[in-house]
């Protein structure tokens, strides 16, 4: 897929400065939270990159055979910090990517869970960072921003104020992590993601899946029944260029960067819109909008995502626009439902 080739020869590029640097010795990386949408995509390009063995999945859920056998996997509770050290020290971590989180209407469902999870679990993987000198990863979002922030665009560095748990512990993380890098010299890395897309995983509960779930009832049911209204619009990206953004940030030099958390956008779109792209695949597809309380989350996310220092400090592009999406989602989801 041409999407998949731009990805590696990116990372390629990325991660030959890391070969020159280091005479060759790749990185050893924990991801925690890695059977979710992310984890896995990123574990699969790291391993083309640098081998198997060299990134080791983590989660608390039983992998399927056939994730176990692309490489090594362990059991990791991110409450549990003596579970991690003893992987870190035993697997000899060099980076740590903290996927471990649960998302905007999931954490909404269920806050004190929420809480444990995505501000006690960061507590012990930034403290474990510290300790053992680790490259950290924590990703943020779009819902790390509030009513009273600018929506169209919304700014690298301005007013946050979110109203659900999973946007508040989004600040968080990234405030901590900004103090743990001045006061301790932690390598803290923190970008803020749209809504992501991608056919090789289902819907995990987020305030954007929509967006996911469209192509899977086009080539199913045929009617998409969507929980927010025609016109919200909300920042959207592909998979591939979340996963390649991950890389070339954290392998950019510590001199290019002026912060250590940045906007990353690729596209902005609605209901209404990707319905439209989608007819253009699927004719007999209908929709039906029947709003519900993640309207109200929505609401109060960006419009459109200002990326612009991503883009001039440490040379952020994103290679797919939503046509291509489109193109991509329907070709390969047609494979999976045999259409």
């Amino acid at each position: 897929m041409a999407a998949r080739k731009l990805l590696q020869l990116s990372s390629n590029k990325v991660f030959s400065r890391l070969s020159s640097t280091q005479a060759g010795k790749p990185p050893r990386v924990l991801i925690t939270g890695g059977l979710g949408q992310l984890g896995t995509g990123l574990a699969r390009e790291l391993r083309k990159l640098h081998g198997e063995e060299t990134v080791i999945l983590s989660d608390i859920i039983k992998p399927e055979d056939e994730e176990l056998a692309k490489g090594p996997f362990v059991f990791a509770d991110v409450l549990d910090f003596k579970c991690l050290q003893e992987i870190v020290v035993n697997q000899r971590i060099d980076w740590l990517v903290h996927f471990s989180a649960l998302l905007s209407a999931v954490g909404e469902n269920n806050v004190p869970l929420a809480v444990r999870v995505n501000i006690e679990g960061l507590h012990n993987v930034i403290e474990l960072s510290k300790q053992y000198k680790l490259k950290l990863f924590v990703p943020s979002t779009i819902g790390a921003f509030g009513p009273e922030s600018p929506r169209n665009p919304t700014p690298n560095l301005c007013i946050q104020r979110p109203k659900t748990i999973y946007g508040v512990s989004k600040v968080h993380a990234e405030l901590l992590g900004e103090y743990y890098h001045k006061r301790f010299n932690l390598d803290f890395r923190c970008l803020r993601f749209p809504g992501i897309i991608s056919y090789d995983s289902h819907p995990g509960g987020g305030t954007t899946d929509y967006a996911v779930q469209i192509f899977h009832d086009a080539l199913t049911t045929g009617v998409h029944k969507c929980y927010l209204k025609p016109d919200t619009r909300l920042p959207m990206m592909y998979i591939d260029d979340c996963l390649r953004s991950t890389v070339e940030f954290m392998m950019a030099p510590k001199e290019e960067l002026s912060t250590r958390t940045y906007n990353v956008h690729a596209m902005s779109f609605t209901p209404e819109e990707i319905f439209e792209e989608v007819k253009k695949w699927v004719p007999e597809l209908t929709i039906e909008y029947k709003p519900d309380g993640r309207q109200q989350i929505a609401d109060s996310w960006p419009m459109v995502f200002d990326d612009s220092m991503a883009r001039s400090e440490w040379g952020w592009e994103h290679n797919i626009p939503l046509e291509k999406l489109v193109e991509i989602m329907i070709t390969n989801l047609r494979k999976v439902y045999n259409k």
